[in-house]
């Protein structure tokens, strides 16, 4: 695994959730704030996004709008402030009718895909968490994201056999894409110029591909090519934390992880994420968490996707 696609699975909970929303004439719909991520890509025509104490963001067809802390937001057929806002409608009115304009001549009608995907905020990775509120992505600058909309929009339209499953699979797609693009635009400093770094990048990518591997400073150096202060040196000041310390880190969000998601015994979660002994890893984990890791689990309520 990647740090990107570690992060994201990190806090995935079940699948995304979906609707395909057609609108024309004058409209505005009101999203409240979410404990996920949501999202909307336009497939046909334009609009305005307006987040909750943000700036208006146009989109056009083509375009993906990522909210990665789900901040509520207002979507229009024009550019939105307050007092706009202030008439919005929920979503769902759009959806069972109740709100469904006429058009009206140069008002072209508008399509698209608005939908959430559910994150545990419990444990978020750093590189997701210094996301901004609202990431706006140009289909005509993303091949990668112009193909999964163009895919998107194929099986939206043909409910072709098979897309009970493809469709999920899209949208999971969807979000890899938008991280993606969204951390290699990133501005420098942020954390995701770690990734940028071809040392830091090297120790990332060794302890995320193997976190149970018996690793110290001094092998991390030298799977990145460098000394032991090289590596800190570098490290530290692009991840928050030096380089053992982030492996910690690592290791017990990844104990946490598995705790939520399977029914894994204590002793093969601790050899999956490098402790010796269950008694190791419940030592850590109180220290991090402030519980042991059954409470943790007990605590933990999984409401289907």
């Amino acid at each position: 695994m990647d740090v990107v696609s570690d992060a994201i699975s990190a806090v995935r909970l079940g699948r995304a959730s979906s609707d395909r929303v057609r609108t024309a004439g004058t409209w505005c719909v009101r999203l409240d704030p979410y404990e996920g991520a949501g999202f909307h890509v336009v497939l046909a025509g334009d609009c305005w996004l307006l987040a909750d104490g943000g700036e208006p963001v146009p989109l056009a067809t083509g375009d993906a709008v990522l909210l990665p802390h789900g901040a509520g937001h207002v979507l229009a057929d024009s550019p939105v402030d307050a007092a706009v806002a202030a008439r919005a409608r929920p979503l769902e009115h759009y959806l069972d009718g109740r709100a469904a304009p006429e058009p009206q001549p140069g008002r072209p009608a508008v399509e698209m895909l608005c939908g959430k995907y559910r994150l545990d905020r419990s444990r978020v990775h750093p590189l997701l968490a210094e996301l901004p509120g609202v990431v706006r992505l140009q289909g005509g600058a993303h091949g990668e994201l112009r193909s999964a909309i163009a895919l998107l929009g194929g099986e939206l339209d043909a409910r072709r056999p098979g897309s009970s499953i493809a469709l999920p699979s899209l949208l999971d797609l969807l979000l890899v894409y938008m991280v993606r693009a969204s951390v290699a635009g990133a501005a420098p400093g942020s954390w995701s110029a770690a990734l940028g770094d071809p040392v830091t990048a090297a120790a990332l990518q060794a302890m995320h591909a193997d976190p149970a591997a018996p690793w110290s400073a001094d092998r991390l150096a030298a799977e990145a090519g460098v000394s032991r202060p090289t590596l800190v040196r570098r490290f530290t000041p692009l991840v928050g934390r030096p380089p053992m310390a982030y492996l910690t880190w690592w290791r017990l969000t990844l104990a946490a992880t598995r705790l939520r998601d399977t029914q894994d015994s204590l002793a093969a979660i601790a050899a999956g994420v490098g402790y010796g002994s269950p008694y190791a890893l419940s030592h850590a984990f109180v220290r991090e968490f402030g519980t042991t890791p059954g409470r943790y689990r007990t605590k933990i309520t999984r409401t289907p996707g």
